[in-house]
Parts: C-alpha cells; sequence; structure tokens
C-alpha cells in the first residue's frame, strides 16, 4: 500500500521582525526526496527550514508529520555547552554500539571529535553537527548550507554519501555543483513566495528566468490597462455627467493591485576596477621552499605569474594555501628560494578570516576610518574609485539598507560581512586581486556577479576557494596542493584539473628507462571487451534516464497537491506507489550506466 507524506505543510504563513516571509504555503515532502531550498540572502530560506523542522511556529497554518518518521535538522549554531568533546556532543543520541557511525562521518568530515568545543572553531562545531545528522540518519535531513566549513575532498565524501543514502533530504547550499549533483526538486523563495519545482537544481536557473520574464509581461500589461482607464476617467467627465462607476472602481482596483507588487531587489551593484596597469610579470617564483610549524608547504615549488591570468590554489584544509598566497605575495618570507614581485602592483585583498572587519564598529565607520580606503574621521563620504559617493548609497549597492549603516559590524550575517569586504576592497582601484575563500555565505546570484566582475576585471586574480564550480567559471591555472610540500600546476580549472590528473599509462621509453633503474613495470589494467548487448545498452541507458526523470517530474508535481490524498486517496495510493517505483528504476538504471561506462573505459 502506497505511504502517504512524510510531511505537510498546510496554509503556513508566517512574519519576521514585522515583515511576511510568505503566507498561504502548502508543502509536502515524500519518501526519497531530494530537494534544494533556494533564494537570495535574507530571504527567509533558513527560517522555512526551522518551520519544516518544527523549530519556528509559523503564525498560521499547520505542520504534520507522519506517526513514525524522524525529521533532522543540522543547526548552524549547536549548542555543545553541556558536552566534554565534540564526539560526545555528535553520539549523545545514538543508541549503545553505534557509535561507529560518527567516526565514519568525521573521518569523511575530517572532524577530531576529541576536541574540546570550548577550543573549537566554528566550522569545527558546524561538521559536529553535520556529522551527528548524518550518523543519526532520519528519514527526513534538513540541511542548512552543510558544505560551508567544509574543504573541497570533504564536500566529495559529503556528495558522494547523500548520493548513496535512501533517506529524504532538503539542502540549502551556495555550491552550485553540490546542488546540481543531488537534489531533483527545488523550492525557490522570492519575496514572500515560495515556489515549487519538481526537478533539480540544475534547471532552477532556467526556471527563474522564465519566471522573472513572465512577471515582467503581466507589470507591462497591468502598467498599460491602468494607464488606458485612467485616460477614460479623465476624458469621459467632460463627455457624460455621470461616471460609469463600475469602470472607476475597475481602476481603483488596478492601482491598488499595482501597489500589492513586490517588485524584485536589484542585483548588488558591485564593480571592479583595475588601477594602473602592472607590468608584465606580476610574480615570479624560483625554488621556494616553505615550512610552517615543522610540516613542509612547498617543495622547490617554482612559477611564473603574468598579468591578466586567473590562479586558483586547490587543496584540503590545513594544506597550506593561504601560507602559500602570502609568500608569492611577499607577505611572508620562504625558507629558500626567491620571489620576485613586478613592477607597480596595486593589490587588494579579501582574506578568508575577514580579520580586517572590525566586530565593534558600525558600517559607517567601517568605511569612512579606514586608512586603506583613504579616509579618516566621522565623515558621510567615501572616495570610491577615485570619486566622492555618501555612504549610506555605497551600503545600498552592496544591498544594505539605512538600518543597517549605523549597526556593527558583529551583527552581520557571513554572507553580510562578505558584501561588506567586498565593499571596502572595490572601494580601491587595483591591479592584484588576492581572494581566499571570497565564496562562503554568498548568495547564487552574488556569485554570478563576482564572476561576471572577475571576467572583466583588467588585473590579476589569485583564488582560493572550494567551490567547484566557481573554480570552472574564473580560474586560468590551478595550483593543486596535494601535502608533503607537493604543489603541481594545472591548466584550468577543477574539471580541467580532474580530467589531467587521471594516471597515464607509461610509454615504452619510459618502461625501459624504469626497468633499468631497477624499477617495476607499471601494472596496467587488463582491458575488459564489452558485449555487443552491453555497448547497445550504454547507447539505450541515457534515454531510459530521461524517461524515468520526467515521469517522476510529472508524479511529483501531481502528487503536490495538498487536497489529492482526502479527496482521491484511490490516485493519491497509484500515483505514489508509481513514484516509487520510477525512483527504484531511475537509480538502478544511473547504476547500470555508471558500471557500463567504466567497462567501456578500461575497453579502451
Amino acid at each position: 500500500m502506497a505511504q502517504p507524506p512524510f510531511l505537510t505543510l498546510s496554509d503556513i504563513s508566517l512574519t519576521f521582525g514585522g515583515n511576511p516571509l510568505f503566507g498561504g504555503l502548502n508543502l509536502t515532502i515524500h519518501a526519497g526526496n531530494r530537494a534544494c531550498l533556494v533564494g537570495r540572502n535574507g530571504s527567509g530560506k533558513s527560517t522555512l527550514m526551522k518551520v519544516i523542522a518544527g523549530l519556528v511556529e509559523p503564525d498560521k497554518g499547520e505542520r504534520f508529520v507522519q506517526p513514525g518518521i524522524s525529521v533532522g535538522y543540522m543547526d548552524q549554531h549547536p549548542d555543545l555547552s553541556a558536552f566534554a568533546t565534540l564526539g560526545e556532543f555528535a553520539t549523545s543520541k545514538l543508541d549503545a554500539g553505534d557509535e561507529y557511525r560518527v567516526e565514519m562521518a568525521a573521518e569523511g568530515l575530517k572532524l577530531n571529535l576529541d576536541q574540546s568545543p570550548k577550543m573549537a572553531s566554528g566550522g569545527e562545531r558546524r561538521r559536529a553537527a553535520l556529522a551527528k545528522i548524518l550518523a543519526e540518519a532520519p528519514n527526513l535531513m534538513l540541511l542548512d548550507e552543510p558544505t560551508n566549513h567544509l574543504d573541497i575532498e570533504a564536500i566529495g565524501w559529503l556528495e558522494e554519501h547523500l548520493r548513496q543514502t535512501r533517506d529524504a533530504f532538503m539542502i540549502i547550499s551556495h555550491d552550485r555543483a553540490f546542488l546540481r549533483n543531488l537534489t531533483r526538486a527545488t523550492c525557490w523563495v522570492d519575496r514572500g513566495i515560495v515556489r515549487q519545482n519538481p526537478r533539480g537544481f540544475e534547471f532552477f536557473e532556467e526556471w527563474r528566468d522564465k519566471t522573472f520574464e513572465e512577471e515582467d509581461q503581466s507589470r507591462h500589461k497591468l502598467n498599460r490597462l491602468i494607464k488606458s482607464e485612467g485616460r477614460w476617467a479623465v476624458e469621459g467627465i467632460s463627455a457624460r455627467r455621470k461616471r460609469n462607476q463600475g469602470r472607476v472602481r475597475r481602476l481603483q482596483d488596478l492601482r491598488a493591485e499595482k501597489a500589492g507588487q513586490i517588485m524584485r531587489s536589484g542585483a548588488a551593484k558591485m564593480a571592479l576596477e583595475s588601477g594602473p596597469k602592472s607590468g608584465k610579470r606580476v610574480i615570479e617564483a624560483r625554488g621556494i621552499t616553505k615550512r610552517f610549524d615543522g610540516k613542509a608547504i612547498v617543495s622547490g615549488f617554482d612559477m611564473r605569474i603574468q598579468r591578466g591570468e586567473r590562479i586558483a590554489f586547490i587543496g584540503p584544509n590545513g594544506v597550506g594555501k593561504t601560507t602559500l598566497l602570502n609568500v608569492l605575495t611577499g607577505q611572508l618570507e620562504p625558507d629558500q628560494g626567491s620571489v620576485k614581485l613586478g613592477t607597480n602592483l596595486i593589490p587588494a585583498i579579501f582574506d578568508q578570516n575577514r580579520s580586517s572587519l572590525n566586530p565593534d564598529v558600525s558600517l559607517w565607520d567601517s568605511l569612512t576610518e579606514d586608512k586603506d580606503l583613504g579616509v579618516s574621521g566621522r565623515n558621510d563620504q567615501i572616495m570610491v574609485r577615485g570619486r566622492p559617493k555618501h555612504v549610506v548609497g555605497y551600503l545600498k549597492e552592496f544591498l544594505f539598507d539605512e538600518a543597517q549603516a549605523r549597526g556593527p559590524v558583529g551583527a552581520l550575517s557571513g554572507g553580510e560581512k562578505a558584501r561588506l569586504l567586498l565593499a571596502r576592497i572595490m572601494a580601491r582601484e587595483s591591479n592584484l586581486l588576492v581572494l581566499d575563500e571570497p565564496t562562503n555565505d554568498l548568495d547564487i546570484e552574488t556569485l554570478d556577479l563576482l564572476q561576471e566582475l572577475l571576467d572583466g576585471y583588467d588585473g590579476t586574480v589569485l583564488l582560493v576557494s572550494h567551490d567547484r564550480d566557481f573554480l570552472d567559471r574564473v580560474a586560468t591555472t590551478s595550483v593543486v596542493m596535494e601535502g608533503d610540500g607537493q604543489a603541481v600546476i594545472y591548466a584550468g580549472g577543477w574539471s580541467d584539473y580532474q580530467a589531467q590528473r587521471k594516471p597515464q599509462i607509461a610509454s615504452p621509453q619510459t618502461e625501459k628507462t624504469m626497468l633499468k633503474s631497477g624499477a617495476k613495470k607499471p601494472t596496467q589494467p587488463a582491458k575488459s571487451a564489452m558485449s555487443f548487448s552491453q555497448e547497445h545498452r550504454l547507447k539505450e541507458l541515457p534515454g531510459v534516464i530521461d524517461r524515468l526523470t520526467q515521469e517522476i517530474a510529472k508524479l511529483e508535481e501531481f502528487l503536490a497537491d495538498p487536497e489529492l490524498f482526502t479527496q482521491s486517496p484511490r490516485k493519491f495510493q497509484k500515483a505514489t506507489e508509481g513514484l516509487a517505483e520510477r525512483q527504484a528504476a531511475l537509480s538502478a538504471a544511473e547504476d547500470e550506466w555508471l558500471e557500463l561506462e567504466e567497462l567501456a573505459e578500461q575497453s579502451g
């Protein structure tokens, strides 16, 4: 017999701080659902997720969870005060004998379970909360920014873990690649409306742009209708002693409809201007070696960086990306070797710890009392790339409102701190941008804009990021830090690095040289010939997967009707059974395709 939805929200409305976040929301989550929750920073995504988790009570509406269904929420700011270690917190709700689940999660997330909460960083606390929910494995996992503070290896581990789970989950994340690879449904929070699409994040931008286009067309038609009715109301007075009160009321209704429309807030008006051109050679490193706390960061590293290049530094946390960055920019001396900086360099630095932001001062003072920005004292203007601009006006360009201008920097969210730091460095001309993890906490639209600005930037960019999609779109060269002092240079971004790092079969000449030196001949994987039927099946499977995906989308859209379960239980049961069958068939088809694709590669 078909199972009813895990969780149902019916006619949910909520205001926050006097402003309506959303109203009339209906949402159902079924077994196996894999959804993303997207929207701009401040749109209410995290609040909605807390409503789904039962942690925030709505002003109106009902939340219903099927008996026996467990819902888990990953807290971004967990309370660990009652626990001696992170491991004790993560295992606190597990049955005896299940602690190994936490150990497995901790290994993948690179978490020290023996760490004291008092000494743990914010990132370590979040990883402990993530390890906890993964180990508890509830029927529905609600994950709010799970990839923040994870390095690129841990993100890959988490992605694979979620790909294999049979539990339902909903994710908030700015990591495009993560969402694209995992989700099959999208909830979009936008100006108090929660729109739903039974397709994954891969199709979100196309859907969003189409929605905005239809909205603009509708607004244009409404404006023309108001103009037409308004002209009649004015010109008709001289022709008639008595107005048509029905048309007058219609005009009033149209104007009320226009007044009730919530306009889209514009994107941040960020801009980058490079100053005078630097020399053609920006940085030349020869044979540099650097150790830190007894650990080799780089050993005998050579690199020449030319004007206009975009260099990405990639590797796990703790491998020394920031240290190498500081050596290359002259902020640290190498233990051996030399670094020569080019002429006429004007750097602007975005540091991952936001250490240049004083949490105790206001946003206003953070901009108007900054020696690097060429301003001092309590004034209301700053120089923005050589031109005076009012502080509040400039802050509005980065999506801060006037009320925030006098508030403390310490009250800002992670995304807001990132935008403020961008506002500071973009107020200056520069020709060398050093961006150490700028993508953390930024929403997708701001990331898009930042990428576009970097594309048009005349200077040189040095970038550290764990966002694979951002790396692919920005980097022209990648320096991959593999540990033990190894730093290898690859052309392109993350995907290019992945393609280039596949082990190459040694040439006959190389093998001769190795054998003469006493080395063993490299083993080559035995080729497995594919049968005709396997080759045919491999060609057939993409069409099968596409058909199943479309059928699942249609069934999920059909089941999204909140009245279906009560009004047509037989249709609901049949559709739910069909959905489960197709999801199982899709999973099996995807696994079969992966196996055959591997076999095809081995066959050469």
